[in-house]
Order: structure tokens, then C-alpha cells, then sequence
């Protein structure tokens, strides 16, 4: 929907006039309006987000160019290193006025000059991007813990002074927005590409650029040591509905039901659904992209908690096909999608809207990546709780820690590191033994056990359906087995969990970690034999 703006003394002489007069000066304004529009939009430019000191995509996949032009005008695109041309592609200007160009696949590195020429009615115009670098580029979307600047956590200073050695990972921020339609381009920027500077990454109350973006791709950085471009596009507060598509709502028979629920977080954002990916999703799926990353599901604590094991996947899968589309095959099918599994945010448990999001956000299965959730990575974040954060609990601070978890992730997953350890150890066994009165879980990693927690461990004794969870205290560890004094179930256990509440232990004190230090995820898991079943 296109809103004008009309003056309140043009409207009051609107009115005072006959109806036929009326709508004959209305017809003629609209008229005007529309054509002003058209002419707007057949300026010669880049769409939004191209613009100098950016990074496009590198190969084997091909970067994706494109704008407006005047319909049907002939475009040359030229992509120079230096002085040398090292790259020269056409295009022509639909009936739209959209030029689209998908570059050879490039070489990591630059600086690169771009070049567009549009040839029309004989006249050849041109257009410049400079300062380019071919690298990864990958997306940050999410609400407030994604929005949460570098300026706001711990060590800031420290963070933002050392900003400027990084000058090969540039930076991008589109502003909040939201729409009915899916809309083109982006409505506005809040930060044009950009190398990193303190003002860039924390300027102002709440600044301008994603911590956790920018920490993940700092340490990518210094691991491949090439260009990265980190593209930003969150806003707090938002349920995942509002950056859902109606197709993808529709997989979660949500595409009718379009309710508003009032959220009590920092940046309280919209929550229609669609509106988000409308307006800050749609219009960047030209772009060639190595990858995402997700912080998000705190709204939805709140919101079709239940339904987040549906959503999820489901957005996932929409982003994946949509990114590949729109950039004409170049974005992976199956690009690598990471996200950050919730923190904390409250002592108190009122609901266990929490522990049931976490578990959804891995559709259900305890960990990444699964059938429902291919080529995904977590960054496991419950141990990482921040009760005097001045943001507010939910907002910890230690950004450090979650992109440090994430891009190890992203190593594994979208770089082929097959060796690295990047989730924390899982269960694969539970052994019950009745006459010792204990429980045996078997994980699939070497563990530490850094506290002898009596309450993270609980057992259900009563049908899985009725469940009355008990705490069952740990007795002891060795290599992957962690030992769990049953005296609460003697004779029948028929469910045993971990970490099952908003806040399960102090920062970095739950009590079980890899060798690496990765903690745990928490899981649920229910018998069906009473003496030994699988898990994972």
C-alpha cells in the first residue's frame, strides 16, 4: 500500500467543491501522483543496498547485481580491478524498469570498481560502485538479542576500539519497516555498507549495528582471513510470525489468524503476521548469500509457543527456497542456517514457555541438525544468563560467547570442518537399573562435569501424559556417562529431562560441558521399557 500525504487546507477545498469537480481534480492528482511515481522509479540507480565498500558474494556462486532503469534500455556492466576490466556482462531493463545482472562467479579479495552503463534513446548514462570485495556474505535477522548493539555488552569499549583492524568485514543495517505487501526494495537503511568503525557498531542509545553480527563475523574473519559483509535486518520484540511469509504461515495453518499480542520487551515490535517479512526479508532475496544466522523466539514465549516446532522449520525452509529463487539460482538451495537456542530471562518459573521454545526451535529432536532441520547449527545459549544486565534480564550482555558458539557452527556446517566440535554433548542412552536405584545416561561426546547439580536432572515415575517431575540428583560422571541417584522412582521411570526450566544454572555453571567447554542442550525423553531406551 503507496499513503500520500495531503495538506489539510488543499483537503478542506476539496470538499467545499461540487462532487463531479472533485472527482475530475482527484482523477487528475491521482494521474500526476502515479506518474511522478513511474518516473521516480525509472531514475537509473542501484536498488537500495548496493552501494560503495560493500562486499558481494564470491564464487563458485555469482553475485547478483540489479536496479531500474528506463523499460526495455540496454545495460552493460563492467567490473574492474584497478584499471583492468576483468569482467564485462549485458542486461536490458524489463517492462518494470528492473535490470537484473548475475556476475561470473569472482575470486575472494579486491577493491573492485563496478561500472553500469545504460544505453537509451541514445544518450549513456552510467552508474558506480566502489570500494567492492568479493566474500561471504550472510544474514542477521531476529529481535532485540540480535538488535542489541556492540556498544551494550560486555567489554564495549574494549570491542569497539579494536573495530577498525577489521576493515575487511563490512557492514549493512536495514531499518525497521514493516508492510502489508511485499514490497521491492528496501524503505529505508539505517546503516549503508559501511567498513566497521566504534560509531558504526555503537553509536547512540541503541546504536546502529548488530553485536552478535558483528562478532560472528569478526571471528569468521580472522579464521578465513578474507572479506566478509554482514547484512542486518532485526527488530525486538517481534514474534517469528512477523517474519514469516503467508506461504509459510500457511504450513502452519496460521494464514488467517492475525492477532496482536501485546509484548512486554525492549523494542516491543510489531507482531502481525508477515509484516516483517514484507518489508525487511522480501526485498533482499536478490542477494546472494552464504548463509543466515537467527536470534529469535523470546516473542513467542508468549505467542503459538507450541506452534514454534512448525514455524520454525518452516521459515527455514521458505528463506532457503526464496533466497534461492530471487537470486536466480545462486544463493544454495539449502544454505546454511544457524540460530541461537533461548537464554534466560526470569528465576521464577510462572510457565515453562522456555524450556518448551528451546526444545521447538530444534523441532523437537534436542539438537541440530536433524531430519525436519538440514544443514542447521546452534549456539546453545541457558548458561549464559544476565540478571543484572541494565537491558533487562533477557537481554544478557556476554555477546561474546554466543557468536563465538555460532561461528563455530557455521566452520562445521558452511565450511567443511568436518573435525570441529561445535554443539555440546546430547544423550543417546538412558539405562535404568532398579536394583542399584540408579539411571545411566550415555552421551555421545566426552564430558565434564563442572557442578553436582541436584535439581537439573528431574524423572517422571507416572504416565508420560500426567507427569509429575521430580529432581534426581547426580552421583557421579566418568568419560560420557553421567550416573543420576534414583531414589524418587524405584520401580517405574517413564521420563527423565535436563535443564528443563527458564533458568537452569548461574553464567557458565550448568553442569554438564564438552571437552571444549560447549554446554549441554537441554532435552526430554520418555521410556517405553522402564530399563533402557534410546534418546537421540
Amino acid at each position: 500500500m503507496v499513503r500520500f500525504l495531503v495538506p489539510r487546507t488543499i483537503l478542506i477545498y476539496f470538499l467545499a467543491l461540487d462532487l463531479p469537480v472533485l472527482r475530475e481534480i482527484m482523477a487528475v492528482c491521482l494521474l500526476f501522483l502515479l506518474t511522478w511515481v513511474l518516473m521516480a522509479d525509472a531514475r537509473f540507480r542501484f536498488a537500495s543496498y548496493f552501494a560503495d565498500h560493500m562486499v558481494l558474494q564470491k564464487g563458485p556462486a555469482c553475485a547478483v547485481l540489479w536496479g531500474y532503469g528506463e523499460a526495455g534500455a540496454n545495460l552493460t556492466v563492467v567490473v574492474y580491478q584497478g584499471n583492468k576490466i576483468v569482467m564485462e556482462k549485458k542486461a536490458q531493463a524489463d517492462v518494470f524498469q528492473i535490470w537484473k545482472a548475475v556476475l561470473n562467479p569472482m575470486p575472494q579479495g579486491g577493491p573492485h570498481t563496478i561500472e553500469v552503463h545504460q544505453f537509451y534513446k541514445g544518450k549513456d548514462s552510467n552508474i558506480t560502485l566502489q570500494d567492492v570485495y568479493f566474500g561471504d556474505v550472510w544474514l542477521c535477522s531476529g529481535q532485540s538479542n540480535m538488535e542489541m548493539t556492540v556498544a551494550q555488552i560486555f567489554n564495549a569499549s574494549k570491542e569497539l576500539a579494536e573495530a577498525s583492524r577489521f576493515p575487511y568485514v563490512r557492514v549493512f543495517a536495514a531499518s525497521l519497516a514493516m508492510s502489508e505487501e511485499e514490497l521491492r526494495d528496501l524503505p529505508d537503511i539505517d546503516l549503508q555498507w559501511s567498513l566497521p568503525t566504534a560509531e558504526n557498531l555503537g553509536h547512540g542509545t541503541f546504536g546502529y549495528f548488530s553485536a552478535v553480527c558483528w562478532l560472528f563475523g569478526r571471528y569468521l574473519y580472522e579464521t578465513l582471513q578474507y572479506p566478509i559483509g554482514l547484512v542486518e535486518s532485526s527488530w525486538g520484540g517481534t514474534p517469528i510470525e512477523a517474519w514469516s511469509s503467508q506461504k509459510a504461515l500457511q504450513e502452519c495453518a496460521l494464514s488467517k489468524d492475525r492477532k496482536r499480542v501485546p509484548v512486554s520487551y525492549l523494542h516491543s515490535g510489531p507482531k502481525e503476521y508477515s509484516v516483517l517479512w514484507n518489508a525487511m526479508i522480501h526485498p533482499l532475496l536478490n542477494m546472494t548469500l552464504q548463509g543466515v544466522i537467527w536470534y529469535q523466539g523470546e516473542a513467542n514465549t508468549l505467542m503459538n509457543t507450541d506452534l514454534y516446532n512448525c514455524t520454525f522449520p518452516a521459515l527455514i525452509e521458505d528463506w532457503r527456497k526464496a533466497f534461492h529463487e530471487g537470486s536466480v539460482g545462486q544463493t544454495d538451495r539449502y544454505f546454511p542456517f544457524g540460530f541461537v537456542q533461548l537464554s534466560t530471562e526470569s528465576h521464577e518459573d510462572v510457565s515453562d514457555s522456555f524450556p518448551r521454545v528451546r526444545w521447538h526451535q530444534t523441532a523437537d529432536y534436542g539438537y541440530v541438525p536433524n531430519k525436519k532441520m538440514p544443514n542447521t547449527f546452534m549456539a546453545v545459549a541457558l548458561d549464559l544468563c544476565d540478571s543484572s544486565s541494565p537491558y533487562g534480564s533477557i537481554h544478557p550482555r556476554d555477546k561474546q560467547t554466543v557468536a563465538y558458539r555460532l561461528h563455530l557452527g557455521a566452520l562445521a556446517m558452511a565450511y567443511g570442518k568436518d573435525n570441529l566440535t561445535f554443539q555440546g554433548p546430547y544423550p543417546q542412552q538412558v539405562q535404568v537399573d532398579v536394583a542399584l536405584k540408579v539411571l545411566n545416561v550415555t552421551y555421545n561426546q566426552n564430558i565434564q562435569l563442572d557442578h553436582m547439580d541436584s535439581k537439573v536432572f528431574e524423572v517422571c515415575c507416572s504416565d508420560p501424559a500426567l507427569c509429575l517431575w521430580n529432581p534426581i540428583p547426580i552421583r557421579t560422571a566418568s568419560f560420557r556417562t553421567v550416573t543420576l541417584h534414583n531414589l524418587t522412582c524405584p520401580e517405574t521411570v517413564t521420563g527423565l529431562r535436563y535443564a528443563w526450566t527458564e533458568w537452569p544454572c548461574e553464567y557458565k555453571q550448568c553442569p554438564l560441558y564438552n571437552m571444549e567447554s560447549l554446554p549441554a542442550p537441554p532435552f526430554i525423553s520418555y521410556s517405553r521399557n522402564n530399563s533402557n531406551w534410546v534418546v537421540a
